[in-house]
C-alpha cells in the first residue's frame, strides 16, 4: 500500500488538472503557464498569458525565468508528449515544474477560455486582481 500512496502523492506533486491551474492563476499564485508546442501551433491558440517554448528549453532561453515560480507545461492532450519534454527539460534546468493533465484539450473541455487566431473567447477567461 505504501507505493501505492507515494505514486498519487507523486501524481500531485508533479501533475496539475485544468481547474487547478485555472483557480491557482486566478488566486495570484506564482505560476508561469508553458505552452510546449512549436509556434503555430501557439500562435493559433493557447493558454491566456502563457509563454511559448518548444524543445529550445536551455540555460541561455530560460536565464531571465524566475527560478521561484512554479512552471506548468502543457501541449495539445494527452495524445501528445510535449509538455512531459518540457517538463522534464525544465526540471533539469532547476526550475519547479508540473505538467498539465489534458492539455489545452482538457483546458477547453472545463470551459476555459484560450487566446490565439482561433482563441475561444467564450470560455471562463483568468482575471487579474491586480
Amino acid at each position: 500500500m505504501e507505493t501505492q500512496i507515494k505514486h498519487y502523492e507523486n501524481k500531485l506533486a508533479f501533475e496539475m488538472d485544468p481547474s487547478d491551474l485555472f483557480d491557482a492563476l486566478n488566486d495570484g499564485e506564482k505560476i508561469v503557464v508553458i505552452d510546449a508546442r512549436k509556434a503555430f501551433g501557439y500562435d493559433e491558440e493557447h493558454i491566456p498569458n502563457a509563454i511559448n517554448l518548444h524543445r529550445e528549453m536551455n540555460l541561455e532561453t530560460t536565464k531571465h525565468l524566475d527560478k521561484d515560480a512554479l512552471y506548468v507545461t502543457y501541449c495539445t492532450g494527452i495524445g501528445c508528449n510535449a509538455s512531459t519534454k518540457g517538463a522534464l527539460n525544465m526540471t533539469k534546468l532547476g526550475f519547479k515544474v508540473k505538467e498539465l493533465i489534458g492539455g489545452l484539450e482538457w483546458w477547453k473541455i472545463d470551459g476555459f477560455s484560450t487566446e490565439g487566431t482561433k482563441g475561444v473567447k467564450e470560455g471562463l477567461k483568468i482575471e487579474c486582481a491586480c
